[in-house]
């Protein structure tokens, strides 16, 4: 089984006998270290309390289309936005037949319409019913559109038919659910992604920064992991906690950043700077911390220019993919694409960070990738699912 570690998962649970094995669904998914939420139907309530499956997600059921407690009310589209993969387990018939028809008319079926990442579904039903030619149409609209099928298994069922059509066992469903986040794209590529801000020091208690948060660069590193990619991350100072299983590198100036990126350069298939790296840096480093002097109302500092990280990597004889980021605040696209060529890049990933609700220190973003050649724009979604996007468009570009 793949690992589900800090994957965001949605859980659906429909109205079915079945229901009572989502209990160790989501048991199993918090011991992978997956955040899990639950999303039940109604009918679902007849077979298995929220409050059970409150308590072992640690997070609260959702059921009404309509919540107060979301933003703007709108659930469907908060969980569709905090979630990296949907699974629906069990699924009844009923359910097979909402969803492949594109019915929106409970917080779950909405949620379907509004999600852009992977679903997979648990069908559950009577060996009558599974074999009846409408679900099997069903099945195969489902399948279609990129639905992953999860079972069904074949024995014993609730009613005393034998035969197939009941829900797989926990560990079976999770064990094919798992399956959806590597993608093995970038099997065998090595990846290599800055992140965060540089701290470029004044004095011992102060320095030069900017307000990087890293999210995005760490969201890049886990996606490219996902895919298949051996990574190495080398961050400036955040508050984040790296992946697991890639070669994370500490580092705080932009000279140590630089220093971190040709060591690792050696074999890179694709290089990917989301880093902001600080342009200048103090001329002169203070020894000991500047005092207030009363007589000045004013002080200045003497800057730098820093090593372009990018460009140099840029101008390797033996060069890898790479991938550049630009952070404006006017002229968002006319001043990536003069990066992009100054900068000799194959890519350059353009954002506004002049929009409050997007960029810097938020969840969400919304960017430009720029090529030599063409734009393709990815809208407004969770820094998360917009990485997925930016390695899948590398893995078919490189």
């Amino acid at each position: 089984m793949k690992s589900l570690q800090n994957k965001n998962i949605l859980l659906g649970v429909t109205g079915g006998i079945a229901a009572y094995k989502s209990a160790e669904i989501v048991r199993s998914l918090k011991k992978m270290n997956a955040d899990v939420r639950v999303v039940m139907t109604k009918s679902s309530h007849e077979f298995v309390t929220p409050l059970t499956l409150q308590a072992l997600s640690a997070n609260p059921i959702s059921s009404d289309l309509l919540d107060i407690n979301a933003e703007a009310a709108m659930s469907h589209i908060e969980l569709a936005r905090w979630a990296d993969a949907l699974l629906i387990a069990p699924c009844t018939a009923e359910t097979i037949s909402r969803l492949a028809s594109g019915r929106g008319d409970d917080l779950l079926t909405t949620i379907t319409l509004a999600f852009d990442g992977p679903i997979a579904i648990a069908p559950a039903m009577n060996q009558a019913m599974w074999r009846d030619s409408r679900t099997q149409d069903n099945v195969s609209k489902l399948v279609a559109n990129n639905t992953l099928i999860c079972g069904p298994g074949t024995g014993e069922q609730a009613c005393g038919d034998v035969g197939i059509g009941r829900m797989l066992e926990p560990e079976e469903v999770l064990n094919i659910f798992s399956s959806l986040f590597k993608s093995g794209k970038l099997i065998s590529k090595k990846v290599v992604v800055t992140a965060g801000p540089t701290q470029e020091p004044i004095d011992p208690v102060r320095y030069l920064t900017n307000r990087s948060s890293g999210k995005m660069g760490y969201a890049l590193a886990n996606a490219a992991l996902e895919a298949g990619a051996e990574v190495v991350l080398i961050s400036g100072p955040t508050d984040l906690n790296a992946p697991e299983h890639l070669h994370f590198v500490s580092v705080r100036t932009a000279k140590e950043m630089h220093e971190a990126v040709q060591h690792h350069l050696n074999s890179t298939d694709i290089f990917i700077g989301s880093a902001a790296v600080s342009d200048y840096k103090p001329s002169k480093e203070y020894k000991n911390k500047i005092k207030k002097d009363k007589g000045k109302k004013s002080i200045s500092f003497e800057l730098e220019e820093n090593i372009d990280i990018l460009k140099g990597v840029s101008s390797q004889t033996k060069r890898p993919f790479v991938v550049g980021f630009a952070a404006e605040t006017q002229d968002v696209i006319k001043n990536a694409r003069e990066k992009l060529g100054s900068k000799n890049l194959d890519l350059i990933i353009a954002n506004d960070v002049s929009k409050t609700d997007i960029g810097f220190d938020s969840e969400e973003n919304e960017v430009t990738l720029i090529t030599p050649r063409d734009d393709y724009f990815i809208s407004k979604n969770s820094k998360k699912a917009i990485s997925k996007k930016i390695i899948d468009f590398i893995s078919e570009v490189i």
